[in-house]
């Protein structure tokens, strides 16, 4: 048995030993164990409350989303990647945005990109024949501006409209 020994002059540092018991082993390397005398902190539970209000919305997304036609769902696919877009310029601008718009966006698309595919295989649509339709769909694409852009745009011209009618 090997055993270390540390020893302090203060009286508020106890004596610490460590022992290393179980010399047989083929390796010159025994290990120091050291126990600690701190409390373990008490695991963090999930309420199962916030998981299922969580699944409702998203049930609710997704009856919302299978209502649309595929017209539709392009079309959206298409405004939210603009709004992400956006979202990322305000971001390398260090504007204020919300980072959970993040999230909440990309998640929507690939709801929107799942329905769509759901949609393709029901319809007999390969995996092959998808991706092509996808590029197509893609090239086809006529670039617009995002609605929240469009939005600003429509109350700065509202409101350069407001002061000329006060100054005129």
């Amino acid at each position: 048995m090997l055993t270390l020994s540390f020893a302090c002059s203060s009286s508020a540092i106890p004596k610490t030993t460590f022992t290393s018991s179980n010399i047989n082993h083929k390796s010159s390397f025994n290990g120091i164990r050291i126990a600690h005398a701190l409390p373990s902190a008490p695991l963090r539970t999930t309420t199962t409350r916030q998981s299922v209000v969580m699944m409702a919305k998203r049930e609710e997304e997704l009856k919302e989303i299978r209502a649309k036609t595929t017209e539709q769902i392009n079309d959206e696919i298409v405004d939210l990647k603009g709004e992400l877009f956006m979202l990322r310029l305000q971001r390398s601008a260090r504007n204020e945005f919300k980072s959970s718009d993040f999230r909440r966006m990309r998640k929507r698309v690939a709801r929107m990109l799942t329905v769509k595919r759901e949609r393709e295989i029901d319809d007999g649509i390969g995996k092959r024949q998808s991706r092509k339709l996808d590029r197509q769909w893609r090239k086809s694409i006529v670039p617009r501006p995002p609605p929240s852009l469009i939005k600003l745009q429509e109350e700065e011209a509202a409101e350069e409209a407001k002061e000329s009618a006060a100054s005129a």
